[in-house]
């Protein structure tokens, strides 16, 4: 079973005492949520951040489904919790959609 990487960026309120807090939450994230994230196939999560910008490398195993795992989150109350107390330190990047968050990113070099 191969494993497939996707990289998504989403910025943080340009608010260091948010910035702070958005990073305290994230060193004890919530049971439930590591149960989702565990529960949908995804193998291995990291969240990067520089200033405010946010990057999260995801890696799957071949039964993940993006469409799954939305459907399980929209199903979930806790997760819909948490993505609304996140939704406080967070914001679009550029040019998004209207309440798009995390934007999967194109690659574009590979060594």
């Amino acid at each position: 079973m191969e494993n497939e990487k996707h990289c998504f960026a989403l910025d943080l309120k340009n608010d260091a005492t948010l910035i702070k807090e958005y990073v305290e939450y994230h060193k004890n994230v919530w049971p439930e949520i590591i149960e989702s994230i565990k529960g949908s196939h995804i193998e291995n999560l990291d969240i990067y951040l520089v200033e405010n910008r946010l990057f999260m490398i995801m890696e799957t195993n071949s039964l993940f489904s993006f469409e799954k795992k939305q459907e399980a989150d929209e199903n979930n109350a806790k997760v819909q919790e948490w993505e609304t107390l996140m939704w406080k330190y967070q914001q679009a990047i550029p040019n998004s959609n209207p309440g798009e968050k995390w934007r999967l990113m194109n690659k574009i070099f590979e060594l």
